[in-house]
Formats: structure tokens, sequence, C-alpha cells
């Protein structure tokens, strides 16, 4: 395709990853459209998992959840989620075992799906409320961290929440907030501002998950919750097997989230 990455639609996304052309974040394209974190289970865990997201809704906004062996979204029509995503992980008894681009293999008519919304959504609106991202400005992926918030529990599922930082101006943060909050289907408002280390992470420069950004002296980390919590979660509760999106490479759906 000779359009602008950025400039292209969700479908066109999507195929570009089924046909392995792109592999790489999916923040910043396919603009003005939800995107969406990916957890598949074992339908015998299916139940347990909707209700943790139930219980945990900043983390792990549902979007939607596929009947067993369902592999085209609603939200994504002629989609499939086996292979439209730019990568995935497969856990086994809590341990990430591999990353591949193509889940085909792995499929089974047992598989319930649940897609999660993703804070790249709103990020088109922060940018036009003249709030600059820097990861989308360096063209890396966002910087991610597990923390030490609590998530409530359900059933096998119990873990703590990780989140997503981007340094925002400390004169705009009250915008950043407003803006981010009008999103609740994609985690909403920030979960925590500045002081890192009250949340548990130690070094800023060392993201768990993701690519690191510098923080300027007139910045502060403005933390959001993030959907690969679940995948910390899955490691935390030992599931023996589960299927996520990669941290940061997403399903971009048809969904519309300029507000």
């Amino acid at each position: 395709m000779n359009k602008p990455f950025h400039s292209l639609n969700p479908a066109e996304v999507r195929a570009l990853c089924r046909s392995g052309q792109y592999d790489g974040p999916t923040a910043g394209t396919a603009r003005g459209h939800m995107q969406a974190n990916m957890m598949i289970l074992p339908k015998e865990f299916a139940f347990d998992f909707l209700l943790f997201c139930q219980r945990n809704p900043k983390p792990c906004p549902l979007v939607e959840v596929l009947e067993p062996g369902r592999a085209e979204p609603r939200c994504a029509p002629g989609g499939d989620v086996r292979t439209d995503l730019p990568g995935y992980r497969i856990f086994r008894d809590g341990r990430l075992v591999e990353e591949v681009s193509d889940i085909s293999s792995f499929w089974r008519d047992d598989l319930v799906t649940f897609l999660i919304g993703c804070s790249f959504s709103f990020e088109d609106a922060l940018i036009a409320g003249g709030i600059p991202l820097r990861h989308v400005g360096m063209g890396r992926n966002v910087a991610m961290y597990r923390t030490n918030i609590a998530c409530e529990s359900a059933g096998r599922f119990t873990g703590n929440m990780v989140v997503s930082m981007r340094p925002v101006k400390s004169g705009q943060i009250a915008r950043a907030v407003e803006i981010s909050g009008r999103f609740p289907e994609v985690h909403g408002a920030p979960v925590h501002i500045g002081h890192p280390e009250a949340i548990g992470i130690a070094d800023l420069a060392r993201p768990d998950f993701g690519e690191a950004v510098p923080v300027l002296e007139d910045e502060l980390p403005v933390f959001w919750a993030c959907g690969v919590t679940p995948q910390y979660v899955a490691e935390l509760s030992g599931i023996p097997f589960c299927i996520s999106h990669s941290p940061g490479k997403m399903l971009v759906t048809d969904f519309i989230t300029n507000k």
C-alpha cells in the first residue's frame, strides 16, 4: 500500500498483519478507531475471567466477548483474531513459552476470546487537545510497568495491575485527565500521577513491557491502567493455557472513538 501507515483504515491494518507485512506496535494506526487488547482462554476459565473483568473495569474494560471457537469479532467485521494482530503470546502454566505472528495452529473450538479496550484509542484525542505523546513521536511502543496495585480477585484469577506511562507537562495534566476521562471504555482517566515508587515502580528507564521514553524536567509521569494486566494476572495465577496479544500490538477495530 502507498498510503502512510497512520492513515490506513482498520481493515487495511488488519490485512497487513494477516499477511505478515506488519509486526510492530499499533500506536498511531487507524486514527480515531478503537484498539483492543486480547485474552483467549479455554471455556472452563471464561466465567471466572469475565467476573475478573467486571470487578476490575479500569484495567479490563470489556469491548466484546466471542462465543467459544468464534474467531470473527463483531467489532471487526471480516477480521480474524487468529491472524489480524501484529503479535501474540502463548502461556502455559503461567509461563510465557512462545511469541508468534499467527495462532491458527493453537486454535481450539473451546477457546473464548475477550477483547479489552486499549488506551491507544484515546491518544488521538490527547494529541488533538495539544498534549504531545513522546512514544508516538519517537515511533516507540508505550512503556508499561507491573505495579503493586492489587486487582480484585475472581476465582482462579488474582494479581496486580499493569500500567502504561506517558510523560505530560505539569500544566497539561488536568487537561490530560479530562480528555482521557471521556473514554472509560478504553481505561479512562489515569490511575496515578507522579511518584512511580508509590505504585511499586523502581526505575522508569526499565519498563516491564514496551520501550522507555525520557521524562523531562517540566513533566510528570502519568500512569493509566493497562490491558496487559490479564497477562500478568495469568502468570501470577498459573493459568494452564492462554493466548494474549503481544504488549503494544493490538487488534484494530472498526469502532469509532472520536469524542
